[in-house]
């Protein structure tokens, strides 16, 4: 292999693209680990999904939140298979029993997590040990891989352990110290035996001044000198002293006195006050709300900007100051701290989303479900150490004199990009600089981790082993097909013969290149080990060609199953169990496409970055066989039942139900009626991509314009890149989300003839 770069940006990608270790992706404050998951998904070719802890962790991060994505109650998960009341007589906690039976997936999100080979999470230093041993819980239980942890895909944690800590009430830690140590993320079960990557970003963008970083490194490791102390502590002013100064925000440790000083200086201010109401659209918690829903200013108020601008012209940034100089009714104009120039602000958006598989693509997507836009600016005279986290600040007051978490000093005092710009409100007491010892004690234990450069190589050849061993192999889809057998209580019921013996020839025909399969993968594992690499390429290649053929087969086949099913009535659950088989067809296939681009990759010491020619072959591949099925499918069957299976005597016969409306035709109706595609989602409690699809259709048809619903210049820059790409989700990250995919639906797809 090549020499490895030193740098650990690109060894970050390295673990990520080239192995299935866990990995801590970690680093002092403006070390760049917010760049590396927003190039994430030009990074990797695997399908991920980002979660947070939080509701703004989780909107920062453009992902969902955790308890969301993975349907968990709230309150603590105890990691055992016992009920829950055997530890504890107290509401609120829940146990692998409880989750299973109680709070089950729903199927959307089933799909989701199915589809993926990475999980994200970021802000890890806030998520406890309990919630990441219940994710474990639920991946290995999607993917009915119970052996290995989170079922057998790789996650990537990114965040700073002498951040927020996690927060555990004294009545839960009281049940959960039986099973943990501390709450800290990495005393979780599944982290015991998982040989995580502790990989520590170690440029730091924010500060350049030496002395400073010396004193942050100090502080962050619980080695602050009485040098450090006194360093820090000549930059202490007093209260008559700071009103000499330029207006700068203070630091405090406490929301209440946070809050106490931006409403007193608010209210001095002898102007008029004016009320700037968010726009809330869809699905938009209050619990997510990155502002206030109205917004007090006058003029004269310090601001600060929350939001990167979004324009793409830089003229603002997260953390930004600026001061109110006019306000009308729908402006508000402020001067910019840096460059005095006046600027008018103009309302950001941020976006709800929730990743859905796309049921005819069968592509994993964001679906943006509710909005809300609002100026991007909050009071400025104070914020407390909690919401400054990610800010930074040429000048800053801080006042942590009553710090009570630890690494509240390090945080505050890491938000500035030097010593110059810092104005201590309150002396700094030594007995107030720590870090949470379990922290400090498990940082310092990653010393005895092998080099990175080793441990990159080592996690490269188990990958290239068990790529081989999990790519290779149909056991798995042998048992899915069991457990939906038995699901769905017998198959066989159907009255048409032929439906009866669909599902045992699929099984059939996997179970029938099991030996097969067994000694190629065998062959490619003895020449993986033998180091014949040449050898290695062209057997995976010809077995590649081999098996894609062969999936190819079993999906017609399951993909006619299901047309054939399609129009039975009381079948959602069938239906749904078959999608999930569709699934892992698909992600087999895709698995087997690409693994010798993966492995070529590997073994040549490059980074496998995004593969979206396969992922658009195989969307085609699928529409083909799509297209193929309904050109030549059968009359439906003839049966009897509505359901299409056997009747039974003891069933009491139910009244005949009334013709349902046509559902396209009617949001088109209520289109054509005035209504926008947002009310009739609300109205018909559809999701709004449903809609869309629906209105999709009456373009189609002819009975509405494609203008009626996209803008003219939206139109036109989307058509300049028609035929660019094969699936919607590569022009979705072509423009950057500027489009949702139901408005690239609509312009790409709209043409031709109604289905």
């Amino acid at each position: 292999m090549e020499n490895l770069s030193t740098d650990r940006l690109e060894l970050a990608a390295r673990f990520v693209n080239n192995t299935g270790a866990p990995v801590f992706l970690t680093g002092k404050a403006g070390t760049g680990k917010t760049t590396f998951l927003r190039d994430l998904a030009k990074l990797t070719h695997k399908r991920f999904v980002i979660v947070a802890p939080t509701g703004i962790a989780a909107l920062n991060a453009r992902g969902v939140t955790i308890h969301s994505q993975f349907l968990l109650p709230f309150g603590s998960f105890l990691p055992t298979r016992e009920a829950e009341g055997h530890y504890s007589d107290q509401y609120g906690f829940f146990t692998q029993q409880t989750l299973a039976r109680k709070h089950p997936l729903n199927q959307a999100r089933r799909n989701v997590l199915k589809s993926i080979d990475l999980l994200v999470i970021d802000e890890v230093s806030m998520l406890r040990a309990d919630i990441l041993d219940a994710i474990d819980y639920r991946m290995r239980s999607v993917k009915r891989n119970y052996k290995v942890p989170f079922g057998g895909i790789q996650v990537l944690l990114i965040g700073d352990l002498y951040q927020l800590p996690p927060v555990v009430k004294d009545q839960e830690w009281g049940v959960l110290s039986r099973f943990y140590n501390s709450m800290h993320f990495f005393e979780a079960k599944a982290l015991q035996h998982s040989g995580m990557v502790y990989l520590e970003l170690d440029k730091i963008f924010r500060q350049q001044d030496e002395v400073f970083i010396r004193i942050l490194n100090n502080l962050r490791d619980n080695r602050a000198t009485p040098e450090d102390v006194r360093a820090l502590n000549q930059h202490y002013k007093t209260l008559d002293e700071i009103r000499e100064l330029p207006p700068s925000i203070t630091l405090t440790t406490h929301n209440y006195k946070a809050d106490e000083l931006n409403l007193r200086e608010l209210r001095a201010l002898d102007s008029p006050s004016s009320w700037y109401e968010a726009e809330v659209e869809r699905d938009f918690p209050e619990t997510l709300f990155p502002l206030p829903q109205s917004i007090e200013l006058k003029v004269g108020a310090r601001v600060m900007f929350i939001k990167n601008d979004s324009s793409g012209n830089s003229n603002y940034f997260n953390g930004k100051l600026a001061t109110v100089i006019r306000l009308a009714e729908d402006a508000i104009i402020v001067e910019l701290d840096d460059s005095k120039e006046e600027f008018q602000l103009r309302k950001e958006l941020w976006e709800n989303k929730k990743y859905r598989v796309n049921p005819d693509t069968k592509e994993l997507e964001e679906e943006v479900i509710g909005t809300f836009a609002q100026y991007p600016v909050k009071l400025a005279w104070a914020v407390t150490v909690h919401k400054s986290q990610g800010l930074t600040f040429d000048r800053a007051i801080i006042d942590v004199g009553q710090a009570f978490a630890p690494g509240q000093v390090y945080v505050a005092l890491s938000r500035l990009r030097s010593l110059e710009g810092l104005i201590l409100r309150t002396r700094v007491q030594a007995e107030v600089i720590y870090s949470d010892p379990k922290v400090v004690d498990f940082t310092q234990g990653t010393s005895h981790q092998a080099e990175l450069g080793e441990l990159l190589s080592q996690n490269q050849r188990q990958y290239l082993g068990r790529l081989i061993q999990e790519t290779f192999e149909f056991e798995s889809l042998l048992r899915s097909i069991k457990q939906f057998d038995k699901d769905q209580e017998s198959n066989l019921e159907f009255e048409d013969e032929s439906m009866q013996k669909d599902l045992p020839v699929i099984y059939g025909k996997l179970e029938s290149e099991g030996e097969n399969t067994r000694k190629f993968r065998n062959q490619l594992l003895v020449l993986l080990q033998n180091q014949e690499e040449a050898k290695l390429q062209e057997r995976i290649g010809k077995g590649a060609d081999y098996y894609l053929v062969f999936l190819e087969q079993i999906l017609e086949q399951l993909m006619l199953h299901q047309a054939k099913v399609a129009d039975f009535s009381r079948m959602k659950t069938y239906q749904n169990g078959l999608e999930e088989l569709e699934l892992e067809l698909l992600r087999k296939y895709l698995d087997i496409a690409r693994a010798g681009k993966v492995i070529q990759a590997i073994l040549k010491g490059e980074v496998t970055g995004r593969m979206d020619d396969i992922e658009s072959q195989i969307t085609l591949k699928r529409k083909t066989i799509q297209s193929r099925i309904l050109d030549s499918l059968p009359a439906k069957p003839k049966s009897t039942t509505k359901t299409g299976r056997k009747k039974s005597a003891d069933k009491p016969k139910k009244a005949p139900k009334e013709k349902k409306e046509d559902s396209k035709a009617l949001s088109v109706q209520m289109f054509l009626d005035g209504k926008s595609p947002s009310e009739i989602a609300a109205e018909r409690d559809f999701a709004l991509s449903t809609i869309m699809g629906h209105l999709g259709h009456g373009v189609k048809s002819g009975k509405l314009k494609l203008e009626q619903l996209v803008a003219d210049e939206a139109i036109r820059e989307i058509q300049q890149m028609s035929g660019k790409f094969d699936a919607l989700k590569p022009y979705y990250e072509h423009f950057e989300g500027k489009y949702d995919y139901g408005t690239l639906r609509l312009v790409l797809f709209s043409e031709g003839e109604a289905d």
